[in-house]
């Protein structure tokens, strides 16, 4: 119920690290030349993604969680692989859907009744009186059943949806400041369009836990989830009756979500270990809010994603994957979005305006010269990503506004797999 981001310079030197032992452990083992290569070109690059998913997943079943995601490279979860949730998840709805059949033959048998003259209206009266006594003990004992989780809240004429009221709690300026710095550092906020930021910024609640202080236990109801300002708090399960920390969390983590995204109870215990201030945000504010923007986000960019040349020929459920990683970000004209000879760490797609390409060439002078034009749906900076190179141009905003979407490094390289076929038949020396 909490969640689990790793550090991406952490991941990198861990990564950096197992090449470095794969490489020295080759040298010293009496394989052919063929072997070494296979063992360092195909099979090391398989276990290190895969080690280093697993490091950022920290599953509580390592061993269910790697033949999992062997199953989702090789295509073949199914519905026999999915976990037990998803399961239970089916049997509410198909206790939904049972519910549902019976009371729509019970208007349909009520509305027979109304339009038969020989009825009495007392008959009438008493046969909705029986129906909806019987639909209500059925509900009750669905409702006496243990909670169980479900993807997402379920509506329908038993359960209608309300006009959602974004609460807004008055705050400072320097509140305010603090907490959209601490939302930049947080993966389920950072993607965030500009109004549905500021609505998150007015909902939630600041709160303050001193050392020792419980958040909530094991099993609870959950209605609120937290991002961590300041702090580390512990995350304990119960295992063989006793606490047992099973991971912490610290700035810029964020807890407490699981139970809202999935309507289940706490999967774990939540201590504070020092005094800490974490922002809380309620159940209905996420799931309008967060989870709304998030379904809308996706629909638009996977219709502007398939205009994109380079990504319009992969497979669905690729593409989906790239949708997730990809990052909004705005410029305003003469912004520099990335600089010739810095570094590069992300790829960006321009969605929205124009930008142009600068190169200075030493041997003409300091003076920069227009190489290129970018315009909707065009890419840039994949070069010094995959040949980890320095930029080799400077790109500028010409419009009076840009917005691209920028996909990390680490991002980058995880979805290489989908791209790389495609970048391969681009000329790039």
């Amino acid at each position: 119920a909490f969640s689990n981001r790793q550090g991406f310079w952490g991941l990198k030197g861990f990564q950096w690290a197992v090449q470095t032992a794969m490489s020295t452990v080759v040298d010293g083992l009496p394989f052919s030349q063929e072997k070494s290569d296979y063992i360092l070109n195909v099979l090391d690059p398989v276990l290190e993604e895969m080690i280093s998913d697993t490091i950022e997943a920290v599953p509580e079943a390592p061993r269910d969680f790697l033949i999992l995601w062997l199953q989702k490279r090789l295509g073949l979860v199914t519905a026999n692989t999915r976990r037990s949730l998803w399961m239970v998840n089916q049997d509410l709805k198909s206790q939904l859907t049972h519910l549902k059949q019976e009371l729509n033959e019970a208007t349909l048998a009520v509305s027979d009744d109304a339009g038969n003259a020989d009825v009495d209206d007392a008959e009438e009266e008493d046969d909705d009186e029986l129906d909806d006594a019987a639909f209500e003990q059925s509900m009750s004992a669905l409702k006496d059943k243990p909670r169980a989780s479900v993807s997402a809240e379920a509506y329908g004429a038993w359960n209608q949806k309300k006009e959602f009221v974004p609460p807004c709690i008055a705050k400072t300026d320097d509140q305010k400041m603090r907490l959209k710095e601490t939302l930049s550092k947080s993966f389920m906020f950072s993607s965030l369009e500009p109004q549905d930021m500021e609505m998150i910024l007015m909902a939630m609640q600041e709160k303050v836990f001193e050392p020792k202080r419980r958040v909530f236990s094991e099993g609870d109801e959950g209605h609120y989830l937290f991002v961590i300002e300041k702090g580390t708090l512990d995350c304990l399960k119960n295992i063989d009756g006793k606490d047992e920390v099973v991971k912490k969390v610290q700035s810029g983590d964020v807890f407490g979500e699981l139970a809202l995204l999935y309507n289940c109870p706490r999967a774990a215990s939540v201590v504070a270990q020092d005094k800490c201030i974490c922002w809380q945000l309620d159940r209905e504010s996420f799931n309008h809010i967060v989870k709304d923007s998030a379904m809308k986000r996706k629909e638009k960019y996977e219709n502007f994603v398939t205009s994109v040349n380079l990504l319009s020929s992969i497979e669905a459920h690729e593409r989906s994957q790239i949708i997730d990683a990809l990052v909004p970000e705005i410029f305003k004209k003469g912004d520099y979005i990335v600089r010739q000879n810095d570094p590069g760490d992300k790829f960006y797609i321009l969605e929205e305006g124009t930008l142009a390409a600068f190169k200075t060439v030493q041997d003409v002078g300091e003076a920069e010269s227009k190489v290129m034009d970018y315009k909707s749906g065009d890419y840039f900076g994949e070069l010094a990503l995959l040949k980890n190179q320095p930029r080799a141009a400077s790109i500028v905003v010409q419009s009076a506004e840009a917005k691209v979407l920028s996909m990390s490094r680490h991002s980058f390289n995880k979805m290489l797999g989908p791209l790389s076929s495609l970048l391969a038949k681009i000329n790039y020396a």
